[in-house]
């Protein structure tokens, strides 16, 4: 007998960065984050869970429709994941599984959060298990990817929710707010030369990794205070802020990662040309990778998604939103 389901789940884009860990294994993290989620980039996973003996079996469903067996790290992250989910839930037989992104991998996305939250997701309802998004925070965090505990929410995300205990879960920030887009422009062809999880090994080597860590308090109280009271001039400055400051951690960790591409500077000044010369609010980011997030009000969309995608160095241009968590889909991956 087998018991099949699936589930998209959306990716995050972080305003406050996630970036080096009190224990790497477990994704328990040295500062708490601030994240968006978005409704466009997200990651849909079929699982079948079969009672019977054998070797799990994952598989990556392309844009034509391929499927193709999951190779290298991925599928190495994936299968000890799925292990940990069949412990939890005290299942002893074989998993089929398939995946697919609307978006890049390993580029800077976060598709490493809607990955294993749809794949946490997707077990538990093979099950017939409903668990809060507090308890399946905790169970895609497991997976090593800190960022996964925050696709469990919509909306505006905290994580942890506790900031006494930084193994909490991820929660809604407090509203009313602001309303955002996010104009992702795409510079980077394939994945990124240095993973999220070694940046994460490396980021404490880093001479100014401390001296973040003393800024972020504030610097959250800012962009959270800004997200309520829709002021975007001083969510502008914070948002930016922070984003170089994670890529100067990167730059001086040892070894030194250089995310950024001759792409990302280019969009980097368009959108300053933009806000400063022609007076389109707009502000950028970057997670762990070369990509940009233009981070804009909903007016200002069409005119960041034009100016970026002229631009020599994007060869694509992603136009997301504020989005919801999870949510069951009806039709399978195979």
């Amino acid at each position: 007998m087998s018991r099949k389901a699936t589930v998209s789940a959306p990716s995050n884009i972080a305003f406050i960065k996630y970036w080096g860990a009190r224990d790497l294994d477990r994704a328990i993290p040295t500062n708490a984050s601030l994240s968006m989620t978005l409704d466009i980039c997200r990651t849909t996973t079929t699982v079948e869970v079969l009672d019977e003996a054998g070797a799990d079996a994952i598989q990556i469903k392309s844009d034509d429709g391929a499927l193709t067996p999951a190779a290298g790290a991925f599928n190495e992250r994936f299968t000890a994941h799925l292990g940990r989910l069949r412990e939890h839930l005290g299942f002893t037989g074989r998993i089929q599984a398939a995946t697919h992104n609307t978006f890049p991998s390993d580029a800077g996305i976060a598709s490493s959060a809607s990955g294993f939250t749809a794949l946490a997701y997707a077990v538990s309802a093979a099950f017939d298990r409903v668990d809060s998004p507090e308890e399946m925070s905790i169970r895609a965090r497991l997976s090593g990817s800190g960022s996964a505990a925050r696709s469990t929410f919509g909306g505006y995300v905290t994580w942890p929710s506790d900031p006494h205990n930084p193994e909490s879960p991820a929660a809604q920030h407090a509203g009313p707010h602001i309303d955002l887009r996010d104009v992702i422009a795409l510079v980077q062809h394939g994945p990124k030369d240095v993973s999220s999880l070694e940046g994460h090994r490396r980021a404490a080597t880093s001479p100014h990794f401390a001296t973040r860590q003393e800024r972020l308090p504030e610097r959250t109280r800012r962009v959270s205070a800004a997200l309520t009271s829709g002021d975007f001039a001083a969510f502008t400055e914070a948002l930016e802020e922070e984003a170089i400051e994670l890529h100067l951690v990167a730059m001086s960790s040892t070894p030194p990662i250089l995310y950024w591409e001759p792409g990302t500077l280019e969009v980097i000044h368009r959108v300053r040309q933009l806000r400063t010369r022609d007076g389109v609010p707009c502000a950028f980011t970057m997670d762990a990778g070369a990509n940009v997030h233009v981070i804009c009000p909903p007016t200002s969309e069409d005119a960041v998604a034009a100016a970026v995608s002229d631009l020599p160095s994007v060869h694509g241009v992603i136009r997301d939103r504020v989005g919801s968590g999870p949510r069951h889909e009806t039709e399978h991956l195979f």
